[in-house]
């Protein structure tokens, strides 16, 4: 139980993470998303494209919903994906997947899709690509922790399991000496009784 804890307590943190990350992590979107920066001729318009604030707003409601309003956020962003797929969709999918906390998350694959989305730069906005970026480089850390992490319990593991075999080792060693012990002390009484019993047929031939 104890443990359960611990590890809602770790998501819990590591979704205030991303989000905070997601708006802190570029101070251009962070512009955009407040209105102090406007578009200009060099800026990519895309049509159709999902402001900024939608995404940041979804990647909100599933950190902070319940297992039944994550299942339908994935879900939904799933099959938008394969209904109709493009780096709008995909991006929208590899952010669900990219954030920890939810049955859902999947780090490898939402790096995988993240790629995918940034190959195509072209079609996306500045505020995607920067949340793209953002969220891909935080899933890179995350694979890389987690599998330090393993390495870690690996060799924790490994150091266990050498050690109780010492144990054991030392045990059996105790074991044998008790009983050479026993062997030798069992031949020193025999011997004791064969003196006792000499000496007593002498004493009785006097």
């Amino acid at each position: 139980m104890l443990k359960i804890r611990h590890t809602r307590r770790a998501h819990r943190i590591a979704l205030i993470t991303v989000i905070v990350a997601t708006v802190a992590g570029c101070a251009q979107m962070t512009d955009w998303l407040k209105g102090r920066r406007t578009a200009t001729a060099s800026d990519s318009i895309i049509l159709g494209a999902p402001e900024a604030e939608s995404y940041l707003k979804e990647l909100y409601e599933l950190a902070a919903g319940d297992p039944v309003t994550q299942a339908e956020i994935f879900a939904d962003a799933e099959s938008t994906a394969l209904l109709t797929p493009g780096p709008n969709t995909q991006l929208r999918l590899a952010l669900v997947l990219a954030t920890p906390g939810h049955a859902e998350s999947n780090p490898v694959e939402a790096q995988s899709l993240l790629r995918e989305v940034l190959a195509q730069s072209a079609l996306l906005t500045p505020a995607e690509i920067s949340l793209a970026t953002i969220h891909l480089n935080n899933v890179e850390r995350f694979i890389v922790a987690n599998a330090e992490a393993r390495r870690l319990r690996a060799s924790s593991s490994r150091a266990a399991r050498t050690e109780e075999q010492a144990i054991n080792q030392r045990l059996l060693n105790v074991e044998a000496e008790n009983r050479q012990l026993r062997q030798d002390l069992e031949e020193a009484e025999d011997k004791l009784e064969a003196i006792t019993s000499i000496e007593r047929s002498i004493r009785e031939q006097e």
